[in-house]
């Protein structure tokens, strides 16, 4: 590549650049006022493109055109203010974990609410009005929009460093980002310096999709493919920093068309294709970015610590009729193959719930007892899967040496990523493993070897297996077996170690533990018995895909342990099967099913915060308290 072509594209890149930079700018804002980790903020970029669309076709003109720009950032600031008020307002106290849920379930209600009001097709807007054509640069041609979105983002960085440095809102703002606690000691009113923010957020969001109007299409997967790369540029240049997040969001837009110009290299005799791993390089910038500085390039302070969830009580082992109940819903289990020419489905759908309730309880195991909030769990849960199917299929091993190799193959992953995690708190904790996530995911499903989006097909159990009750009977004793170990481990002096940890750190390491080796340890166990649920998975479906690892299945654990209860040991459980039970019935509905799932996951947030285990046990026991005395008599007869 020329020197000519090479500075051209990276003039192209700041194009990018810009766009970036206004989406991540509100995302940073908002996280570094209310803490909240705004999974929807790719929704917002996605609805405003779309509303642009709509007002730019019926306005018209060179003014029509600009006013539509700032009329959609305008409506997804109103949407993302209701949604503040009326969700977010109710769980700025609770963990990361439930504003993350809260967020997530928005951006499945406003996909569907898109796709309800403009259909599936694409949509390609008008060109700027006067900005159509194209200048001579550098021996190429570069589009006049782009000059112009270009000088956009120095624009707004210059105004926001302005507004936050010289008025008196941007001084709340930074009160509020540096010690959110005192500012609201100090009587500022924090609720509607929330809700400004977020509301303002979501505006440059809206705003940096409507920009994209003249060079991209509006299409309904712009959300999630937007997310990734401003969560990246956010915690990259740190949280709440805006001139480091226009850093940062030069440095991943450069490295972009950089790796797209150049194509390939050749390393030590090995063609590395870099159009290919362009999210590969993306996020192990921000993982070896964090590594090397937890707070990002240009933030400032301490890693914040994680909240303790206020609801968190001692864990107490199982009494003889617990344990009699468990055993009785085992037996039950063992006898479900018996309904299997009534049911045709059924032994299908329970191994999907076994395989469920293992991956939650593994993810249970370190975000409950350990409160290491993880987005990325599902790395486990496909590395075990593809383990175990190259296993099986590249390398010809038995289907049972494969499943035992499982475990191995994901705790070694885990004890690698959780060496660099648990390091880390709160939501630099969560966006590392998000990336890391991310990372594998890009990985396989670029990686010809493994599939690539295709994935892997053709692993099938042992032929003894073969029957759908030998394989049923299978994942129910191991997954069984895997939950019964977990659960012992929790009771261990290992286990009352991790529990420590949580309470109090600081507590912790004045007794003598060794707080990161305990919370390492415990990620690496969780990793490996959530590999052995992945190599599960791929036995009984035949095959696996990319979207095992992606952030969508990590959701998915998050949404079964809080829906069982994060603070009961058979809440991931009960979860998970309710999960996939409801997944499955959901799903075949048709229709509009993703804003249902969404509807159901804002209702466990805010309704049943305590889970449908918590929930019930919290119901008995005041029940329980009402008509009997602390000895077991009867209220009436103890008076």
């Amino acid at each position: 590549m020329s020197l000519s072509s090479l500075l051209l594209q990276l003039l192209n890149g700041l194009a990018d650049a810009s766009t970036l930079f206004l989406m991540a700018v509100g995302l940073s804002l908002v996280f570094g006022v209310s803490r909240i980790v705004n999974f929807a903020h790719g929704s917002f970029y996605m609805l405003g493109l779309y509303v642009a669309y709509t007002l730019a076709g019926r306005i018209g003109g060179t003014l029509g055109f600009w006013a539509s720009m700032l009329l959609a950032g305008v409506v997804a600031a109103l949407v993302a203010g209701v949604f503040e008020i009326a969700v977010l307002r109710r769980i700025y106290r609770a963990p990361e974990l439930f504003q993350f849920l809260a967020t997530f379930a928005l951006v499945l209600i406003v996909k569907d609410a898109v796709l309800y009001a403009w259909g599936p097709e694409d949509l390609f807007g008008p060109r700027a009005p006067g900005l159509g054509g194209s200048i001579p640069l550098l021996g190429g041609r570069i589009p006049q929009y782009d000059l112009v979105l270009i000088l956009i983002a120095p624009v707004v960085l210059g105004a926001l460093w302005w507004a936050v440095n010289k008025t008196r809102a941007g001084i709340l703002v930074r009160a509020a980002t540096h010690d959110r606690e005192m500012a609201g000691a100090l009587g500022i009113n924090q609720a509607w310096l929330f809700t400004g923010v977020f509301a303002f957020g979501c505006f440059l969001a809206g705003l940096a999709g409507a920009l994209q109007l003249p060079r991209a299409p509006a299409t309904l997967g712009l959300d999630l493919e937007t997310i990734g790369d401003a969560f990246v540029v956010v915690v990259m240049g740190g949280i709440g920093s805006i001139a480091g997040t226009y850093l940062a969001a030069l440095l991943i837009a450069e490295l972009k068309v950089l790796c797209i110009g150049i194509g390939h290299v050749a390393i030590a005799g090995f063609d590395l294709p870099l159009a290919k791993l362009t999210l590969v390089l993306e996020f192990l910038t921000m993982a070896c970015v964090l590594i090397a500085r937890p707070t990002g390039l240009l933030g400032k302070g301490q890693v914040p610590a994680q909240r303790v969830p206020a609801s968190a009580e001692p864990l107490e082992p199982w009494g003889t009729k617990a344990r009699m109940a468990a055993f009785g819903a085992l037996a039950l289990l063992a006898c479900a193959p018996a309904t299997q020419s009534a049911y045709p489905y059924a032994s299908v759908l329970l191994v999907d719930m076994m395989v469920a309730a293992l991956f939650a309880a593994s993810l249970h195991f370190i975000l409950g007892p350990g409160n290491i909030q993880t987005f990325g769990h599902a790395a486990y849960f496909g590395i075990g899967g593809y383990g175990a199917a190259l296993l099986a299929t590249r390398f010809n091993l038995p289907m049972e040496l494969a499943l035992v190799s499982a475990p191995v193959i994901g705790g070694v992953f885990a004890l690698f990523f959780g060496y660099f995690c648990v390091r880390l708190s709160g939501a630099y904790l969560a966006m590392l493993t998000l990336a890391l996530v991310q990372l594998i995911w890009a990985a396989v499903s670029q990686w010809d070897t493994l599939g690539g989006s295709n994935g892997l097909i053709g692993v099938w159990p042992a032929p003894w297996l073969a029957t759908p009750s030998a394989y049923y009977w299978l994942a129910l004793a191991v997954c069984a077996a895997g939950i019964i170990v977990l659960r012992r481990m929790l009771f261990s002096p290992f286990g009352l170690a991790l529990r420590a940890c949580r309470d109090s750190a600081l507590r912790a390491e004045a007794l003598g533990i060794d707080v990161v080796r305990v919370r390492w340890l415990a990620f690496g166990a969780a990793g490996a018995w959530c590999g052995l649920a992945g190599a599960l998975f791929v036995f009984s479906k035949g095959g696996i895909s990319p979207e095992a690892i992606g952030v969508g299945k990590s959701v998915d654990g998050l949404v079964m342990v809080m829906l069982g209860g994060l603070q009961t040991l058979m809440g991931p459980v009960a979860g998970a099967a309710v999960f996939t039970w409801l997944y499955d019935t959901v799903a075949r509905a048709g229709g509009y099913w993703h804003a249902l799932l969404g509807a159901i996951i804002l209702l466990i947030v805010i309704v049943f915060p305590d889970g449908l285990v918590g929930t019930a046990g919290r119901v008995l026991g005041r029940l329980r308290s009402r008509f009997f005395a602390s000895d077991g008599t009867p209220a009436r007869e103890a008076r």
